[in-house]
């Protein structure tokens, strides 16, 4: 797949992969993140920012990178998002797929927020073309907030950082849990 003038670093899913979902049962059909040499790129997304982080080339540590904060009128935030992801992907690592956390309450139910966030990862993953898994998100913000606290005092500061920061949680999550 091309990408502007520099091949974009994909490897196509062989198959698709099953997970089950812990609330209700269902069974979902993602496609797979297989190369395990290409970085992957964690999301929290929320209603007004969203956070990035990137994954090592190893897929071993995340770290966070980012945190997007449209304007109150942008139409396109998918379009953000997803110029962000080419601008990493013509970096020489490259990116394989994107890691969305999947709101949820405590108990595992749906929240308000899951619907817009499948509808946000289905329109990233058919604007990119690269695959979108979806991640458990349950406490990600307040573990990302106790980790910034032991470094910085300034809740301001912790603020500004707490998106992408959460990010790096969710796809630290979804690394631990898928390593080989």
């Amino acid at each position: 797949m091309w990408l502007g003038n520099r091949p974009l670093r994909v490897k196509a899913a062989a198959g698709q992969r099953e997970y089950k979902e812990e609330s209700n049962s269902r069974v979902r059909h993602m496609p797979s993140i297989e190369s395990d040499t290409v970085r992957l790129v964690g999301l929290d997304i929320g209603e007004r920012r969203i956070g990035m982080a990137v994954s090592d080339r190893t897929r071993t540590l995340a770290r966070p990178l980012l945190v997007i904060r449209p304007e109150r009128n942008e139409a396109d935030v998918v379009g953000l998002v997803a110029r962000e992801v080419a601008r990493l992907a013509s970096e020489e690592d490259g990116v394989a797929g994107m890691v969305a956390g999947l709101p949820k309450h405590l108990d595992g139910s749906s929240s308000g927020m899951t619907a817009k966030v499948e509808a946000f990862a289905a329109a990233l993953r058919a604007r990119t073309g690269l695959p979108v898994e979806l991640q458990d998100e349950r406490l990600s913000s307040r573990e990302a907030e106790s980790r910034l606290a032991l470094r910085e005092k300034d809740w301001r500061v912790r603020k500004a950082k707490l998106d992408a920061a959460a990010a790096a949680v969710i796809l630290q999550d979804y690394l631990d849990l898928n390593r080989a």
